[in-house]
């Protein structure tokens, strides 16, 4: 399976949610649209699963020699922002129905079922009414729903909300999962944190723009910032001789003889390193690689665009 989404645009009223955003997917990786609320992402989802279409622009997938200009229901598994299950049914009742919509039959479901209930710690709790679990664990109901009659590509807007820090976990390894099993998962999400870790391709964007986009390595290159280093001394070093130095944009102190360093751009680490042993002999030498929240705040300051939160 080959997803390419070509400029897309969307407007509503006056407000151009998506301008001109273009990406491909390729069968079986994990894709993340990432950005704080307002950036565009759900507006781009809503055209991936059909709720709405572009104004300008094309959406095209390849799946078994055949070609769509839209994604088939048939292929696709979607987690809506806006959760939709029946709180008055049991987990059972909501998954199997859910699950014969999309033309299972009640073996393969209740097999499916069993699997996934196991992997989230909610088999003892099938027969509970939705209403009677915790929203984490509602989600959790919600994620099994949209997977369970074995999709090709999985859309997932914001999976992780209403989730504590263990349960967050728990999804990254059911995203993994469902890689592992031959899907291309779409993810929507502003946890940076957790979708580095899993991510093959990443989207970063904000006020409808691309901002960021590539895997991990390729955005740490687009967006590099200030490069820092955090080094230690065997020795006595005071902040005034750091700050004296040439090299030196910032030093920070952390602990005794040790220093977070801000290198000036244009000065090479070989030549701060030199400029560092004359002070002292050093102990500790570590170069620090921003996280994707850093690198997306940098490279909203280039774009001078501003976070709507």
């Amino acid at each position: 399976m080959q997803l390419i989404v070509t400029a897309i645009s969307k407007a509503y009223a006056s407000v151009q949610a998506v301008k001109q955003v273009s990406f491909q997917i390729d069968s079986g990786e994990i894709f993340a649209l990432l950005g704080p609320n307002g950036a565009g992402k759900s507006s781009i989802i809503r055209m991936l699963v059909g709720m709405t279409k572009p104004d300008s622009g094309s959406i095209m997938i390849s799946y078994q020699d055949q070609q769509f200009d839209h994604v088939p229901r048939r292929l696709l598994g979607y987690l809506p922002e806006d959760r939709g299950l029946y709180p008055d049914k049991s987990i059972e009742k909501n998954l199997l129905y859910l699950a014969q919509l999309h033309g299972l039959s009640k073996s393969v479901a209740l097999q499916e079922m069993d699997y996934w209930l196991g992997e989230f710690e909610l088999l003892e709790r099938r027969h509970d009414e939705l209403k009677q679990l915790s929203k984490g664990n509602q989600q959790k109901v919600q994620l099994i729903a949209a997977v369970l009659h074995k999709p090709a590509l999985v859309i997932l807007d914001e999976p992780f909300s209403g989730l504590d820090p263990i349960n967050q976990e728990k999804v990254v390894l059911f995203l993994q999962q469902l890689k592992q099993r031959g899907m291309t998962v779409i993810l929507s999400a502003h946890q940076m944190a957790m979708v580095e870790k899993l991510a093959d391709h990443m989207l970063l964007m904000a006020q409808g723009q691309v901002v960021l986009a590539g895997t991990l390595q390729q955005i740490q290159q687009q967006g590099q910032g200030p490069r820092e280093m955090k080094v230690g001394f065997n020795s006595a070093v005071s902040l005034e001789q750091l700050q004296q130095l040439p090299a030196l944009l910032l030093a920070q102190p952390l602990q005794a003889n040790h220093y977070m360093l801000t290198l000036v751009n244009d000065v090479g680490v070989s030549e701060c390193l030199k400029q560092l042993l004359a002070l002292a002999e050093l102990t500790q030498v570590e170069m620090q690689t921003a996280d994707l929240h850093q690198l997306y705040l940098a490279a909203m300051t280039k774009h001078n665009l501003q976070v709507t939160v």
